[in-house]
């Protein structure tokens, strides 16, 4: 059996399910039980067949549902050769990060579909040191659309009746791309995102990075419209590098209201209306977008930001470059360098040993080193005049934080290579966002106009392209908790980095042992 381990905790072949969480008002809840075999299982789209990994042999994998309250026992056997990690986003691993991992109904699940082996993709990249071939389509909950080849029937299609309001859940599955979305003709109120209520606002379109989710309610017509509406995504692209610059589309059809004068035989003749999304580097709109989330911080939801800091980071992320090998010719920036990303210039190494067993069992020595910088060792001009040398340490570094510490962590993108926009999750915690802006961060400046009442409350922030974001959290869960780049090519480059946080002094602030049935690295 395999189960999820901190030491290869990004998968390039994602899986495509749903953690469905029903909000009850009643105290406590009841155990579900489920069981997730990782399998091959032949999938067909594009016209293409080929043998991919699912959950249980589908694409997208399983529903989870299950109330707030309730314990969720999950078995995960792996039955493929590759070593496989789930990680939920959404839910805090409170004292369980050995099983270190989204709430409510209809869900839209946005991925990327590869011909070829994901896999492989990937590999070849590192290998050649250049940018992983893109995805051959975007998927909307497995199914390309028609906008693509020989797809126009595995199409997503949602069904709706007039005069209804739909809770839409939508999660950003894909490995490399953040996403626009919108259904053409219609409004959508934002209400809650990774999992946590904001002050709802109405919008046309949304953006959603690669790990986060938002919630959004879709009111229909009143009355049947006589058409139908494209629900269409595509890529928000900041960057210099290659990527899949098509569009995925599914479709809102509207329920034909009975005895009325449409009949069911004219749908194919309806009119198709299709929405205007922004244009691919639109950074205005996704600025614009982010300022509107804010906490609900009302005494039901209160917003728990850290009035005082303990400690504060200042983090670089971005791009770089490491020589080739001997004798090798690359794909990188130049023939003689590979693409490398990196935290405050450390490219991360993954260890041979789980950094948390690592970390339990007191044997760090040869596995990890405390002295993950809190500052950049080179500071420069970040978004503008380039360093001369763009090479990358590399390391297998971790902060080390005691129990209960008050963090304020400032994240800087930096234009060497390009000014990229930069998804970063954080395991293990929910953080607020307190404070953004372009160009470089003026610590003295810049923190007096942070939002420390009602920020954003999540588990994943863009950062944006050619500035910086800061966060806040509270380091009250002991364990080791990884933080990456969510896009897929930049964390398998480096862009990662860990948090160890030290036991508290009363019996449930300590980690707990790991189960007996979890596998050995």
């Amino acid at each position: 059996m395999s189960a999820p381990s901190l030491q290869s905790f990004a998968l390039p072949s994602m899986f495509l399910f749903s953690l469905i969480i029903i909000p009850q008002l009643v105290v406590g809840g009841i155990t579900r039980q489920y069981h997730f075999d990782i399998k091959y299982q032949n999938v067909s789209r594009l016209c293409h067949t080929k043998n991919m990994v699912t959950v249980n042999g589908l694409f997208p994998g399983p529903r989870i549902v299950a109330r707030e309250g309730d314990r969720l026992l999950i078995k995960v056997v792996n039955h493929v050769q590759n070593n496989i990690s789930i990680h939920w986003h959404g839910i805090r691993q409170l004292g369980s990060g050995w099983a270190d991992g989204p709430a409510y109904e209809v869900p839209i699940i946005f991925g990327e579909w590869w011909n070829a082996d994901p896999e492989a993709v990937i590999t070849q990249a590192l290998q050649t040191g250049g940018g992983p071939n893109v995805s051959d389509a975007y998927t909307i909950n497995g199914l390309p659309g028609p906008l693509y080849n020989c797809s126009s029937k595995d199409t997503f299609k949602l069904k709706v009746k007039a005069g209804k309001t739909y809770l839409l859940r939508l999660i950003n599955a894909a490995l490399n791309d953040e996403l626009f979305f919108s259904i053409a003709n219609h409004t959508l109120t934002v209400v809650d995102v990774d999992a946590i209520y904001v002050k709802p606002f109405d919008t046309d379109t949304i953006l959603i990075t690669p790990g986060q989710t938002t919630n959004v309610l879709l009111k229909t017509k009143s009355k049947y419209p006589n058409a139908t509406f494209f629900m269409s995504a595509r890529p928000c692209a900041t960057g210099q590098g290659t990527f899949d610059n098509s569009t995925v589309a599914g479709i809102l059809e509207y329920e034909v209201p009975p005895h009325s004068l449409h009949s069911t035989n004219s749908v194919k003749k309806l009119s198709l209306f299709k929405p205007i999304l922004p244009a691919l580097n639109d950074t205005s709109f996704a600025t614009n977008f982010a300022s509107k989330l804010r906490s609900l911080a009302n005494s039901q939801f209160p917003a728990n930001v850290p009035q005082k800091v303990d400690k504060h980071f200042f983090f670089t992320v971005g791009l770089g470059t490491s020589p080739c090998q001997k004798n090798q010719t690359c794909q990188g920036p130049t023939n003689r360098t590979k693409f490398a990303a990196s935290v405050n210039n450390v490219s991360f190494t993954l260890p041979t040993t789980a950094l948390l067993q690592a970390h339990f069992f007191g044997k760090s020595n040869g596995v990890y080193t405390p002295d993950f910088p809190s500052k950049p060792l080179f500071p420069f001009n970040y978004t503008g005049t380039l360093p001369n040398n763009t090479m990358v340490s590399n390391g297998t570094k971790v902060v080390v934080l005691p129990f209960n510490t008050r963090v304020e962590l400032v994240m800087q993108d930096t234009s060497i290579l390009g000014a990229e926009s930069h998804p970063l999750h954080l395991h293990g915690f929910n953080f607020f966002v307190v404070g953004q802006g372009f160009g470089n961060f003026d610590p003295n400046k810049d923190p007096k106009k942070f939002n420390v009442v009602d920020p954003v409350e999540r588990n994943t922030v863009g950062v944006p392209s050619g500035g910086w974001v800061a966060i806040r959290f509270l380091a009250d869960n002991p364990g080791v908790w990884f933080m990456h780049c969510h896009l897929e090519v930049h964390t398998s480059w480096g862009l990662k980095m860990a948090w160890i946080v030290l036991d508290g002094k009363l019996p449930n602030q300590k980690l707990l042992p790991p189960p007996a049935d979890l596998p050995k690295c």
